[in-house]
């Protein structure tokens, strides 16, 4: 869309949204005032690595506070189960081929988005952390990000003006930052606020207090991390993105040899060891074999649940502050990831298949003013939902372009009777930084469908028999009828999401966009 048009669209859209507003009372009986909006989102924490979903791993107290005080969403999806395109999803509720950032390509912020709806009618918007969406942040009064992916020690953060780099641990800088905003806030209005960390993201740096709270500790090992991918199509057996096989000298921080430097060293860390030299009671050892696989996966948890551990004590910092200078009872606090993450599970690491690991996102939601405490909802809810969602919390209307619905009704308490009971995924970023094969599908409350659109394969699994979707029951004679009614559903959920397959074939296999370093400040 030229950037003319687009403008002129959220003129008029913004124009209609101020002249709609109702009054937020009637939406959250009690509350003086519009709520504030705390949106805080790490990346790549997997659902499963919090203790308020029941976690095997790790403990997360801070978090699941949040979900004691607040609501707990049990089936919360990505739609795109990659960084880039779901934060553009968040931003505008809609699925990748409508906002038109499918992979790692620039996001088009001349579109209408949440934050400049919610700005547009009178509430403070900011922005502080891991951005990675290309193309500067709009419709924000104040942002401060990350370039890129940034990194865990002293980041580098650019706004405006230029960037500088600010000492320390990245999850407690931001923290930092978010509580600045906090305090610095024009009082008389509103704000929605996006505090986004760049953890567990990989290279899964921890601080040294969780790092050594993680050391030496034996992790529960997933009952499919040893699964050989058997009955499943090519693309598992193609991905590049296993445990014991994909992880590399950096990732499981193993020591290099003295004198090494520049590109020599980053050869040598970029390595995936088939062997590695421990020491053991004094003495070095070589691990081989299946020892080494064990060794890899404990390495690669220990350190992404450190970093995990750090969001934890960071969002209880948030919460204490917000408790402790009055906004408790009127602020809206959600935590959420950008997607899933595997832990092991299916032998793999990252997210990008649909397998349920990488797309189900935590979504912990806490607004005493207006949430019951202690609920859970098994509703099917998706990440066109948010800004739908923020929307109706501040007493606007959705406009009819966003593909997602407000939750609102959950956190009420209360499920339609024309909530969906199905949804639609597709991923694009074939072959990318994994060799993960394109592919779309549907997910329904009792099973999921497939399709490797590249490769001409497909995958069923029975949810409610094989949760771990370990059985691929598309070819089995006794799932045909079942085949057949989600493909039909399949096809309907195209249609009504306007997925025509015309924008996956303009995209360049793996394609992605390099952004400039930010100028330093002067």
């Amino acid at each position: 869309m030229p950037s003319n048009r687009a403008g002129l669209l959220v003129a008029l859209l913004l124009s209609a949204l101020t002249s709609c507003m109702h009054d937020v009372s009637q939406l959250a009986p009690g509350v003086s005032g519009r709520p504030n909006i705390l949106f805080i989102m790490s990346d790549d924490h997997a659902a499963h690595a919090l203790s308020a979903y029941g976690s095997r791993v790790n403990a997360t107290p801070q978090l699941d506070r949040l979900a004691r005080e607040g609501i707990r969403f049990d089936r919360v999806y990505a739609t795109n189960s990659i960084c880039t395109p779901s934060r553009a999803t968040i931003l505008t509720g809609m699925y990748s081929h409508k906002n038109g950032t499918p992979v790692f390509n620039r996001f088009d912020g001349s579109q209408p988005t949440v934050a400049k709806m919610l700005q547009a009618a009178g509430y403070y918007t900011a922005m502080v952390g891991k951005w990675h969406l290309g193309s500067d942040p709009t419709g924000f009064d104040y942002w401060n990000v990350l370039p890129g992916q940034g990194r865990y020690i002293d980041p580098v953060f650019y706004d405006r003006n230029g960037s500088e780099v600010y000492p320390g641990y990245v999850t407690d800088v931001i923290t930092d930052l978010t509580i600045d905003v906090l305090k610095n806030r024009p009082k008389g209005k509103p704000f929605f606020l996006m505090s986004h960390h760049k953890a567990p993201h990989r290279e899964w740096t921890p601080d040294e207090k969780n790092r050594k709270l993680f050391e030496g500790r034996q992790i529960p090992e997933p009952s499919t991390l040893w699964d050989d991918h058997s009955g499943r199509t090519d693309a598992l057996r193609e991905q590049q993105q296993s445990v014991f096989n994909d992880l590399t000298r950096r990732d499981l921080k193993l020591k290099p040899p003295a004198g090494l430097a520049g590109q020599d060293l980053q050869k040598w860390l970029g390595v995936k060891p088939v062997e590695v030299e421990v020491e053991i009671d004094g003495l070095a050892r070589m691990l081989r074999g299946d020892e080494l696989k064990h060794f890899k996966y404990r390495r690669y948890m220990q350190d992404y649940l450190a970093c995990v551990q750090s969001v934890d004590d960071n969002v209880g910092r948030l919460l204490d502050w917000l408790d402790a200078n009055g906004l408790r009872e009127n602020t809206v606090v959600v935590y959420t990831s950008d997607q899933g993450f595997f832990l092991g599970d299916h032998g793999l690491f990252d997210k990008r298949f649909m397998y349920e690991e990488s797309v189900r996102m935590p979504f912990l939601v806490r607004w005493p003013a207006g949430i019951r405490p202690g609920a859970v909802t098994d509703a099917l809810a998706i990440n066109c939902d948010f800004a739908p969602t923020f929307l109706e919390i501040a007493g606007l209307p959705v406009p009819s372009g966003m593909q997602g619905r407000s939750l609102m009704p959950l956190l009420k308490g209360t499920r339609p009777p024309d909530w969906r009971t199905s949804f639609y995924y597709r991923y694009y970023h074939d072959p990318g930084d994994h060799n993960t094969r394109a592919h779309y599908g549907i997910r329904t409350g009792t099973h999921k469908l497939i399709y490797f659109w590249k490769k001409d394969q497909w995958e069923c699994f029975d949810l409610i028999k094989d949760p771990e979707e370990l059985h691929n029951v598309y070819n089995d004679p006794a799932a045909r009828t079942t085949v057949e009614s989600l493909k039909r559903e399949l096809a309907r959920l195209k249609d009504e999401v306007e997925d025509d397959d015309r924008f996956a074939e303009e995209q360049p296999e793996g394609s992605s966009y390099v952004q400039a370093p930010p100028k330093k400040k002067k």
